[in-house]
């Protein structure tokens, strides 16, 4: 019974193979951004991601936490002027 299972799995796995084998083979995905109507640091960032999808991943990684700073201490300072100071509240934990 076990080996029935078993064979019976392998041939679900298969499936998808027997499917593939009778069209004749997929293309490649070619995955780029549309650059036309483009200008300035948005026409820079899609030629980025077209030329090189490494230095793109590197810029997205390097820019994310900065940008994220930018904004806690920008919200940080907001919060400051209008009274919200949550630097100095009391933690209700024990």
């Amino acid at each position: 019974m076990r080996k029935l299972f078993t064979c019976a799995v392998l041939g679900l796995m298969m499936l998808p193979q027997l499917a593939f084998a009778a069209g004749g083979g997929g293309s490649a995905v070619v995955i780029v951004a549309d650059t036309r109507k483009t200008t300035g640091w948005e026409a820079w960032f899609a030629n980025l991601y077209n030329d090189s999808h490494l230095y793109f991943a590197l810029l997205t990684v390097v820019a994310i936490p900065i940008i994220g700073v930018i904004f806690g201490v920008a919200a940080d300072f907001i919060m400051h002027h209008i009274g919200l100071d949550l630097k100095s509240r009391d933690l209700a934990e024990h």
